[in-house]
């Protein structure tokens, strides 16, 4: 079975299926097409459907011109039907992985498609689980499913994880230029797994196991966050001892070892940061072990989009305006620069709490026209010169790119900057950093 999969990848007359069409599946299933392999998409959301089929994206990293030419060569096709599954050579679950409303793993997601994929598993098939999950998902969660099939894996099927480390609107970085971690739940199915993946991806990285590929990808985001925690904390800290963090960042950098920089904001946002870390102290208090450091990270992570509006309310009553009833505007709802990706946004957060406090906000962001925040319906607003000079406050939550920051600084009253997208105007009486 392994030596006819292998050699099917090789010639590229396997036929790859990408179940969860986001911004992970999405990506993925094109950077096949585009290589060559016949793909089929599944997804349960029939507009994403109807959209790739009229090759229409909705994921700022797939350009339509590439839809129209995968589709036009009859390389990719999109379905909600599971029943595709019987055409394909290798399948590849790219589906959510939230946390609950009790902040456990809801892997519900990758429990349904696991199901309905080995519904029509056949002999000979790879498997691989891309979605971020807790240390031991593959082996005791997928495995048991799909061998309901009366399938065995490593002997009529293969079966690994291979962490997704995808960067929204990363224009150095792609799906294809990231090096990939292949872990499989035996020799065979890493062998088969990594053979796929190196159609497309030069660097191909072989774990000993799906548990290492699972921990891997953890590992890297709960790094981040723990340090973006740290320098947040650090932040709050330095403005009360009326020091410039950014400073002293720029500062540390200069060292030439031991020190990687890191910087604050206004929260951390995305389906990583926030979420992954969690997955994995989940996992060790299951096995006795409280993740205390992970734990506390997340709690100061949260608590920047409160502090954000501290801050806002403590300018604004240095020239006797109150929170309530305040005119403030938010430069970009988006969770990082130059994307449309407001999952777990913290400017979200920001924007409820300034309305909870009674302010009245607006934003802009060219990324996001819409967004929908608990009740409240808002629509980008252009920035002129005579809107600008309206607002109390102005705050950049997100630092894109194709913001006109100076037309911002020269005709708004008061700037809170958390992204530190303005240093170059520093120092300005109305302009402030976190």
């Amino acid at each position: 079975m392994l030596q006819k999969l292998r050699k099917k990848i090789k010639t590229k007359k396997a036929k790859i299926g990408v179940i969860g069409l986001g911004y992970v599946g999405l990506p993925l299933a094109a950077a096949f097409a585009k290589n060559g392999f016949a793909v089929i998409g599944i997804d349960t959301d029939p507009d994403k459907i109807k959209k790739l089929m009229r090759a229409q994206s909705y994921i700022l990293d797939v350009h339509e011109r590439d839809l129209k030419t995968i589709l036009k060569r009859k390389l990719f096709q999109a379905t909600s039907d599971y029943k595709a599954v019987r055409e394909l050579d290798a399948v590849i679950i790219c589906v959510p992985t939230p946390l609950s409303k009790t902040h456990e793993p809801d892997i519900s997601f990758v429990i349904d498609a696991a199901k309905k994929t080995a519904e029509y598993l056949r002999r000979g098939q790879l498997v691989v689980l891309e979605s971020t999950t807790y240390p031991g998902t593959t082996e005791e969660v997928l495995l048991p499913l799909l061998e309901k099939s009366g399938l065995e894996v490593e002997s009529d099927f293969f079966l690994a994880f291979s962490p997704e480390r995808v960067d929204p609107g990363n224009k150095q970085f792609d799906t294809v230029t990231i090096p990939k971690v292949v872990g499989g739940v035996g020799t065979h199915s890493t062998k088969a797994a990594q053979e796929l993946y190196r159609m497309i991806i030069k660097n191909v990285v072989e774990v000993s196991s799906a548990k290492t590929a699972e921990m891997t990808k953890l590992l890297e985001n709960t790094f981040r966050s723990v340090n973006i925690a740290l320098i947040n904390e650090i932040a709050v800290m330095a403005n009360h001892l009326g020091i410039d963090i950014w400073e002293v960042i720029e500062a540390a950098k200069t060292k030439p070892f031991g020190f990687m920089p890191f910087y604050p904001g206004p929260g951390i946002g995305g389906h990583c940061l926030p979420i992954d870390p969690l997955y994995l102290s989940w996992k060790s208090r299951l096995h006795g072990y409280e993740a205390k450091m992970i734990e506390l990270a997340a709690t100061v992570n949260k608590t920047m989009p409160r502090y954000v509006v501290e801050r806002i309310a403590h300018l604004l009553n240095l020239k006797g305006v109150p929170l309530k009833g305040a005119r403030i505007l938010v430069l970009g709802v988006a969770y990082k620069r130059n994307s449309d990706d407001v999952r777990e946004s913290p400017a979200v957060e920001v924007i409820n709490h300034l309305l909870e406090e009674g302010s009245w906000v607006s934003y802009s962001d060219p990324y996001c026209p819409v967004l929908e925040t608990g009740h409240t319906h808002l629509k980008s607003r252009e920035l002129g010169p005579q809107f600008l000079k309206r607002q109390h406050c102005v705050v950049v939550l997100t630092d894109h790119s194709n913001f006109d920051y100076v037309s911002i600084v020269n005709h708004s009253r008061l700037i809170l900057d958390t992204r530190n997208a303005l240093r170059k105007f520093s120092p300005k009486k109305h302009l402030f950093f976190l």
